[in-house]
């Protein structure tokens, strides 16, 4: 195996880990037994657990994007996109009723730690909160697209939330049901087809 494939399992792993059981609750020896590594053979890559979290930083911002770019490109309508994102709370809802939501998880827990990386998770948020101002921006509403981009994170921030305490998915479909109604009311009323001149 290469150094590179190595360093990127222990990232992954790390990524797993940090998600499950949290960021300060996971030893370097947590790390290290997930990808059967010697304590020597790890401090090659990683001296220190904070080098580890910003390199799964990193690979989250890498991997957020690369959803970013599928959902622009897998749907013709920003509307479709918003709902691409809402609806990975479906997609995702598993592991969000055992652990939380990946991204609202890591950054409170690294703002109670006052951690010096809380500002660099919170570029996750940003990233979401940039692609959905430029979908309402294309779905016309450019005036108040920063509002509805936090809106919707908000949204699905609170059914992440709540489906942690509750465990109950059918409370989160309804939620995302009532989350696709609201999109629907956002968006502009199709223009009138312009009138042609009579020859």
């Amino acid at each position: 195996m290469t150094a590179s494939e190595t360093r990127r399992q222990i990232v992954v792993a790390a990524d797993r880990l940090f998600y499950e059981r949290g960021f300060e609750a996971t030893s370097f020896a947590d790390i290290a037994g997930a990808v059967r590594l010697s304590r020597g053979n790890f401090y090659y890559h990683f001296r220190t657990k904070d080098e580890i979290l910003q390199a799964v930083i990193a690979h989250r911002i890498d991997a957020t994007q690369a959803v970013l770019d599928a959902w622009e490109a897998g749907a013709d309508s920003p509307a479709e996109r918003i709902l691409s994102f809402v609806r990975i709370l479906i997609t995702n809802r598993t592991a969000i009723m055992a652990h939380g939501c990946p991204v609202g998880t890591l950054c409170n827990e690294l703002s109670k730690l006052d951690h010096a990386a809380k500002d660099d998770a919170v570029r996750l948020f940003t990233l979401f909160r940039g692609w959905l101002v430029r979908q309402f921006t294309a779905l016309g509403r450019e005036a108040d697209a920063d509002a509805l981009a936090l809106h919707v994170l908000m949204r699905s921030q609170g059914v992440a939330t709540l489906a942690t305490a509750f465990r109950d998915e059918a409370f989160v479909r309804r939620e995302i049901d009532d989350v696709a109604a609201w999109l629907t009311a956002q968006c502009p009323p199709a223009s009138p087809p312009a009138s042609r001149p009579h020859p």
